[in-house]
């Protein structure tokens, strides 16, 4: 008695279960979670999700509806079986459907569809706090024995990208200490940061307004403060490779530190320029798992002609994880015209880990 109700039991939930057939033969019953374009995944109560090529399939009965989408964007809700090469959906309300299997670019269940028309309104309508993208870089070296040396580098980068506009975030810090000469000193103390906003306003333009901000101790800067604005264009945009071009008006506003060459009250420790922006920004991904980064901005001045900045940012990452790849890059800042005593060149180099962050 107890084997024939489990025969009833087991009968009933594979009338009631979806059906799909594969081409050895073998039909497999249980719940039809979505196909996606390459892949159809079967849910049954006794093996969990079971993902199958679309190509094995030969045959598909459902007993709930589906929300099938075709190629022509059509989407269809309804009970699905098929015959041979026709795929046909009973709606509800406009009867009997019929498209050819290769017109069939999705099939949802109705959790996964309202899963997947609830991520499409993220995208289209996002929230300040959605669709963040970015990295965080840290890295240390010690060393001890005849001279003690101690290095920390950090960088953080972030990037919230919308059809509309796109924002980045972007911080560089360095800080190493050393006792080779003597006593112990400060070796490299520098930290850059920036933020900026593009908006789409054609398919290939954008207009952007950015903050970059700078301190230097070596350099004798406490503040760089530069604002700007302008208009770009996407002159490459590929699945692997972006390259935008940019023109605008920036403002230079330096605070620099008193020095022996340059004592306090000195008209050249606090200066203001009005100047040119001229600048690219590539992308490339050269695999799944290795990518570059470059940046380079020119900034001539207008109120002091013949003197010019330029910012330079270069960084590749080799992917370990899909979570944390290792990442090696260079950020120079280059002053024509630097206070007494200084150089016209800092350039930082980082190493480390490269953990990567998604919302």
């Amino acid at each position: 008695m107890r084997r024939l109700i489990l025969t009833i039991f087991v009968l009933a939930q594979a009338l009631l279960a979806d059906q799909v057939t594969l081409k050895n033969g073998d039909r497999l019953s249980g719940n039809i979670i979505k196909y996606d374009g390459k892949n159809l995944v079967l849910k049954s109560d006794l093996a969990g999700d079971i993902t199958i090529l679309w190509e094995n399939v030969t045959a598909v009965t459902s007993t709930q509806p589906l929300n099938v989408t075709l190629k022509d964007g059509q989407h269809i809700v309804g009970t699905l079986t098929t015959d041979g090469t026709k795929f046909m959906v009973a709606t509800k309300d406009t009867g009997s459907v019929t498209a050819a299997r290769e017109n069939v670019q999705y099939i949802r269940s109705d959790p996964e569809q309202k899963a997947y028309d609830t991520e499409i309104d993220r995208y289209k309508n996002p929230r300040l706090i959605d669709l963040w993208t970015g990295t965080f870089d840290l890295g240390f070296t010690q060393t001890a024995g005849n001279t003690e040396t101690e290095t920390f580098t950090m960088g953080a980068n972030a990037v919230r990208a919308t059809t509309r506009d796109k924002i980045i975030v972007n911080y560089t810090q360095i800080y190493s200490t050393s006792n080779a000469s003597g006593p112990n000193l400060t070796t490299a103390n520098a930290k850059r940061g920036g933020i900026a906003y593009n908006l789409n306003v054609a398919p290939k333009m954008f207009i952007f307004g950015l903050v970059n901000l700078e301190n230097d101790q070596f350099q004798s800067l406490d503040l760089r403060f530069a604002p700007a604005g302008g208009v770009g264009y996407h002159a490459i945009k590929t699945p692997n490779t972006t390259l935008d071009l940019s023109l605008g008006v920036s403002m230079d506003k330096e605070f620099f530190m008193a020095t022996a060459a340059v004592p306090a009250g000195s008209p050249s420790l606090n200066q203001t320029y009005a100047e040119l922006l001229l600048g690219e920004e590539l992308t490339h991904k050269f695999s799944k798992t290795f990518s570059m980064h470059e940046n380079l901005v020119f900034y001539p001045n207008v109120s002091s002609v013949g003197n010019y900045r330029m910012n330079f940012d270069i960084s590749a990452a080799a992917a370990i994880k899909k979570w944390m790849s290792f990442q090696i890059s260079a950020s120079d800042r280059y002053l024509s015209d630097p206070i007494a005593g200084r150089k016209t060149n800092d350039i930082l180099f980082t190493t480390g880990l490269h953990f990567v962050f998604a919302k």
